[in-house]
């Protein structure tokens, strides 16, 4: 594996072109559990699955377009402290929509970084909620407004950055 210098900045293959972030991909330790959590907190459907013996996975969609894989391939919790992936973010239209998706993890009885929606920075409008999948990895719910008139949890620094 190659190292790219710090100080780096040369520019993007011309042939790459524009792109979007497709579908993410998550190791999981018990494939049905994060299935049933994905699909209560944000109404994907399973498209695809398997529960062959090593190769236990599920595909869930949106709307007819895949969103999450789950890879049954891990044992433990995320860490946090290791390199790698920091959170994941979902973005909503509503401030609204992601008071629907709160209700639905205080069902479920999740831990929450932070009480209740909190904007992403002092005097930010964006702002969700911050909690942690049943594994463990961090997941935020955000609407690009409507968060704006509470306080920041985190003063001077982003919220999404500290949880």
């Amino acid at each position: 594996m190659s190292a790219v210098p710090a100080n780096s900045a040369a520019p993007a293959p011309a042939g790459l072109g524009a792109f979007k972030t497709g579908h993410l991909g998550i190791n999981v330790s018990e494939l049905a559990r994060s299935r049933a959590f994905y699909q209560r907190v944000f109404g994907l459907d399973v498209v695809h699955d398997s529960q062959q013996e090593g190769r236990r996975f599920a595909f869930l969609a949106k709307d007819g377009e895949l969103v999450l894989t789950l890879w049954q391939q891990a044992d433990g919790r995320f860490d946090a402290a290791r390199p790698g992936l920091h959170h994941l973010a979902f973005q909503v239209e509503s401030i609204e929509q992601v008071r629907v998706a709160e209700r639905t993890l205080r069902e479920l009885g999740v831990t929450f970084a932070y009480d209740g929606i909190v904007p992403h920075a002092e005097g930010a409008d964006s702002g969700g909620i911050f909690f942690e999948d049943p594994d463990g990895l961090r997941l935020e719910i955000y609407a690009p407004t409507g968060a704006g008139g509470n306080s920041a949890p985190v003063p001077g620094a982003p919220t999404c950055g500290f949880f």
